[in-house]
């Protein structure tokens, strides 16, 4: 027995290291990416833009279809980089190369004789939907109001508060968490655990109106409140993804972590939404 429980401690404390270890990597190329320059910032999110549809689509395979990897994984790298050349640059000229791409995608199941053609195009759609156009939206969080500055400030701030819903919506739900939030998709949700979550996010989203000035305090408090409501949509839509094929982690990516949808799931959903508020913003309020 001695033995025994020996090797579970040690088992117990280098899976703890691991997830340190890699979990502290993975912050530090994140918050390199975001604050350095703006070329970091591009090729740490084109980086992670197709290493996170190349997750999706391997995903999708275990559903017994089969998305055009290749088309999807270009496309999704030409999206990106259209909207960083779009928002740096003011040059839309890649677009024009993104918008054919498109309509090439149901051509080319023509030819590959497949079977599920319309589910096989449906999923490589989605894969840009889903997965491309979230991080693509985070050219205009980051160049948000056209005057040609690098704005990491706002990224940086969104992702603050993605970090601490989880961490509140956490410990606060593994406390005191009695009631489910959405039992069918997500069994450890709470109710108590989201409005913790909730509320430390809107105390943060205050604090950072403190010390920027990008945002003033009610936008930033908009902005916690699209993180907390969207956020948690984000992480319930990518565990009905995974229970949908029977999955626990959606990759191994990270070890220890799983992969970067796990990471990511929340961002999925407000990141479109935080451009829809900087585009209010910025023609009304600017």
């Amino acid at each position: 027995m001695p033995c025994i429980r020996g090797t579970i401690n040690s088992f117990h404390v280098g899976n703890f290291l691991t997830r340190a270890l890699f979990g502290a990597i993975f912050v530090i190329v994140l918050v390199a990416g975001i604050i350095f320059h703006p070329i970091a910032f591009f090729a740490v999110f084109l980086g992670i833009t197709l290493l996170a549809s190349y997750e999706f689509y391997k995903l999708i395979q275990k559903n017994n279809c089969v998305p055009q990897i290749a088309t999807g994984l270009i496309g999704a790298g030409l999206l990106f980089t259209s909207c960083f050349a779009y928002t740096y640059y003011n040059n839309a000229s890649l677009f024009a190369l993104f918008v054919p791409l498109l309509v090439l995608i149901p051509i080319i199941e023509m030819y590959r004789k497949k079977e599920n053609p319309f589910g096989n195009i449906a999923y490589t759609f989605m894969g840009l939907l889903y997965v491309a156009l979230p991080f693509s939206l985070l050219n205009f969080l980051v160049f948000p109001f056209g005057d040609n500055q690098f704005h990491w400030e706002i990224l940086m701030g969104v992702f603050v508060l993605i970090w601490a819903n989880d961490t509140g919506a956490y410990l606060v739900g593994v406390n005191f968490g009695k009631h489910r939030l959405f039992e069918r998709i997500s069994p450890k949700k709470s109710w108590e655990g989201s409005i913790g979550g909730a509320v430390i996010t809107l105390v943060i989203a205050y604090l950072i109106s403190l010390y920027t000035k990008d945002l003033n305090t009610i936008e930033w408090i908009a902005t916690g409140v699209i993180v907390v409501v969207f956020g948690s949509m984000g992480d319930l839509v990518e565990s009905l993804l995974k229970r949908s094929i029977n999955i626990k982690d959606s990759g191994t990516i990270i070890p220890g972590h799983g992969g970067l949808l796990d990471r990511f799931d929340a961002l999925l959903l407000v990141s479109p939404m935080i451009f829809v508020l900087l585009q209010v913003i910025n023609q009304f309020f600017r």
